[in-house]
């Protein structure tokens, strides 16, 4: 079978008594983290924009935006559910350049609440939508970028997709021909970012995913190998159907494309999904808390450090490709670098949760985080750990004392995530009592009927359903 039909009949047979434990605890925790960014966002200047245009675009329907409650057509409530998502700053992330539920979440809840779907149908969408995008990313997410498209809406409108078809119960027939439309539907570009502009990202995706299952769900045939054939996706977003690659994160120069359905629905590519629980760029937030990790195991303080170093990949210094690096990725330390953010891990622990990527009037940075990131040194390497930057502090009485970080300090299960999400309690706008009935009922959302009733209603300051 074509890949397509492999994703589909995945897709179609997939129950909710198949998951792992360990998927439908993933798929809980990156729906409770969607729904918090959405909180932090809901009176954020982009939250408001996006909601302004589609009162104009996408008026009275049957799908609601989160935090305001505002009716809008399914599209309009996908694409604010996306646009609020992405504004509140803690995403999910996918080696590196993919934030899949910014697209998958707000398809899923959009489908979900059109047809009352109880938990169970949700939590096994969002676990599809998932799979099959980060199965089809995975290798390819470098390449693409140096192309000149952005991964996350490319790849994202796959895993929307999906998730909103699985929701509506689609036949294998029907979710190929989504996933064949999704490639005539796909994009995003990054030159927007690099000269001034806002580029057009998952928004977008969910939108478009959302009329690639219409079409599917509606008898439009979306062809046999869109995916691998000679002129298929892989062939016009990678440059070639052969699985060869132009970067890779890893220094490899080529994979199996035929690889990316192995062993699928036995070997869960989802789980290696993490939190972005910081505001600011992935490859920043583990520099956070290893370097914290590191001055607490070793009781360094402040005063105690010379300077930092950290070997990092590669990739992590030249964002968002090496072939097109924003003009601000140049290496120095500024508010919002990854030296800055390293300096706040070790100074004070750790990084607000609450806070953006840079300082308010309300939070200004410590003096000492501002010294010390003058001091922090960043040391490329192609193959060192994704995510996992070796830390070294020299100290001013000679001591050298390394940490290696494993690409792994974000992803935990659901009880975890949920601890650390309480920090953003006084933020959400919602009282602490109604962020609880939140955190259990996507902890107990597979007992639950109306799933997405009830969650989105939560996130209301009215308290909801």
């Amino acid at each position: 079978m074509s890949l397509s039909r492999q994703f589909a009949a995945f897709v179609h047979g997939l129950t909710y008594d198949a998951l792992p434990d360990a998927v439908k605890d993933r798929a809980k925790g990156v729906l409770l983290q969607a729904l918090c960014s959405a909180l932090l966002a809901r009176d954020m200047p982009a939250t408001r924009q996006a909601l302004a245009i589609m009162a104009e675009e996408e008026t009275t329907g049957p799908a609601t935006a989160l935090c305001s409650g505002t009716k809008l057509t399914k599209a309009g409530a996908a694409f604010v559910n996306a646009e609020m998502i992405l504004a509140g700053g803690k995403w999910d992330t996918f080696r590196m350049l993919t934030h899949p539920g910014t697209a998958i979440i707000p398809a899923a809840l959009v489908a979900a609440e059109t047809t009352n779907a109880d938990g169970r149908t949700l939590l096994t969408a969002i676990a599809a939508g998932y799979e099959v995008m980060e199965r089809m990313a995975a290798e390819f997410i470098p390449t693409l970028m140096s192309r000149g498209f952005h991964a996350g809406p490319v790849f994202g409108i796959f895993g929307a997709a999906v998730a909103a078809a699985k929701v509506q119960g689609l036949s294998a027939d029907q979710i190929n021909g989504a996933i064949a439309q999704c490639v005539n539907l796909a994009g995003g570009n990054l030159e927007g970012i690099r000269s001034g502009g806002r580029s057009l990202r998952e928004g977008g995706a969910v939108r478009n995913a959302l009329l690639a299952v219409a079409l599917a769900k509606h008898g439009t045939p979306g062809g046999e190998t869109t995916l691998e054939g000679e002129a298929g996706f892989y062939h016009a977003y990678a440059g070639n159907n052969c699985g060869q690659l132009r970067y890779s994160f890893t220094g490899k120069n080529d994979t199996d494309i035929a690889a990316i359905t192995k062993n699928l629905g036995q070997d869960w590519i989802f789980l290696e999904t993490l939190y972005r629980i910081y505001s600011t760029a992935g490859y920043n937030i583990a520099h956070i808390d290893v370097t914290a990790a590191l001055c607490r195991e070793h009781n360094i303080t402040y005063p105690d450090i010379d300077r930092i170093e950290a070997v990092v990949n590669w990739f992590e210094t030249e964002y968002p490709s090496p072939a097109f690096p924003l003009p601000s990725v140049d290496g120095k330390p500024r508010v919002g670098s990854t030296q800055y953010f390293s300096a706040w891990g070790a100074v004070t622990g750790g990084y607000p949760l609450a806070r953006g990527a840079g300082p308010t009037a309300d939070s200004p940075d410590p003096p000492e985080v501002l010294d010390l990131m003058h001091r922090v040194t960043l040391i490329p390497m192609v193959r060192q750990t994704l995510f996992g930057p070796r830390v070294t502090v020299f100290t001013k009485d000679g001591r050298v004392l390394t940490k290696q970080g494993t690409g792994r300090e974000f992803i935990w299960d659901f009880e975890t995530h949920a601890t650390r999400m309480r920090e953003i309690t006084p933020a959400t706008g919602i009282t602490p009592d109604q962020f609880e009935t939140l955190i259990d009922t996507c902890r107990t959302l597979d007992t639950k009927d109306r799933a997405a009733e009830r969650l989105i209603g939560l996130t209301l300051t009215s308290g909801g359903a």
